[in-house]
């Protein structure tokens, strides 16, 4: 009876659900940050900043890679194809995530379907500036220089904000400028100061070496205020250009694989906003001139909803040909 009743005992036991396997807490490896553009650009020094954050709040290394190319879609559709479980982000801009789905037939990635939005980075100010030798300090002087010349508009990829703004100009003045498509912002500049090119627009982050050593000179801003750390700069709206290609804001947005848990993107989304609050991110917006740091999630989706339609417009209205 004995042996009868242990059989029975372990056949109900066998019956029993399997207890479920505990997984480990997020994170316990390193965490991994695609950047689509270069080093030496704003969105590789925003992702290196918050990174370090995440670094020390979660005790997980954080490793920066950067995979540029194809205005981003290249770093795009490498995150798309990560494994979405927090282990693997990406730091871009509003090129990748909008502007891309009206510069190419096809893309390798879905903007709207293949990525979690976890929190957004303003830019700030993105500056129109010119070699040093070119003899103009506005716009209005610069058109009238520029239609007697050949003249090349440096831009830090097709569809990027320098290119709008070159396309821009050529349509508003009658110009010919030719745009000249760099693989993102330090070697554009780099080429700016040595006159290579004559004109560009960018990130105040990574001109600002060039501002300082005098090579280039900033001669209009966009949107409907100057700049704090250049308010002896006319905006282009007080220059007599009102279209909504120079009213628009620059960003970099830092995003997931889609299905990555709701949890964990909640989870990075609150640390990136923590991180803009530290001394040091403080330190890196106020020196290039932002006025504001991480904003989360919804704002992110926000800025998406309300400014990406602007955006597309702006880049259809230019009637320029997908690639």
């Amino acid at each position: 009876m004995i042996y009868r009743r242990n059989l029975l005992a372990v056949g109900a036991a066998a019956m029993l659900p399997a207890p479920a396997i505990a997984q480990a807490p997020w994170p316990n490896k390193p965490i991994k940050i695609i950047v689509t553009y270069p080093p030496g650009g704003l969105t590789d020094v925003f992702a290196r900043a918050y990174g370090d954050y995440v670094s020390q709040k979660t005790g997980q290394p954080v490793v920066v890679e950067n995979k540029a190319g194809a205005a981003g879609a290249i770093g795009a559709e490498l995150v798309k194809q990560a494994p979405p479980d927090g282990y693997t982000l990406m730091f871009t801009n509003s090129t990748t995530m909008m502007q891309n789905k009206v510069l190419f037939r096809k893309l390798p990635y879905d903007p709207d379907k293949d990525f979690t939005l976890v929190a957004w980075f303003n830019t700030g100010h993105l500056p129109t500036a010119v070699n040093k030798d070119v003899p103009v300090n506005t716009i209005p002087e610069f058109a009238a220089w520029a239609k007697e010349r050949k003249v090349s508009a440096a831009t830090y990829g097709a569809g990027s904000y320098a290119h709008v703004v070159a396309v821009t100009l050529n349509k508003h003045y009658g110009l010919q400028m030719e745009p000249v498509h760099y693989r993102g912002e330090s070697l554009m500049w780099q080429d700016m100061a040595s006159g290579a090119v004559q004109i560009a627009s960018g990130s105040y982050a990574t001109m600002l070496p060039f501002v300082q050593s005098g090579a280039v000179k900033v001669i209009a801003v966009p949107t409907m205020e100057r700049m704090k750390k250049l308010p002896n700069v006319p905006t282009y709206y007080e220059q007599g250009l009102t279209e909504k290609a120079f009213q628009v804001r620059g960003w970099v947005g830092c995003a997931a694989p889609v299905g990555t848990p709701d949890a964990i993107v909640q989870k990075l989304s609150d640390l990136m906003v923590e991180g803009g609050k530290t001394e040091r991110i403080q330190g890196i917006i106020n020196t290039f001139g932002i006025d504001e740091a991480a904003r989360d999630r919804v704002y992110f989706k926000k800025v998406i909803d309300d400014e990406g339609p602007v955006w597309l417009e702006v880049i259809k209205s230019l009637n320029i040909e997908p690639q």
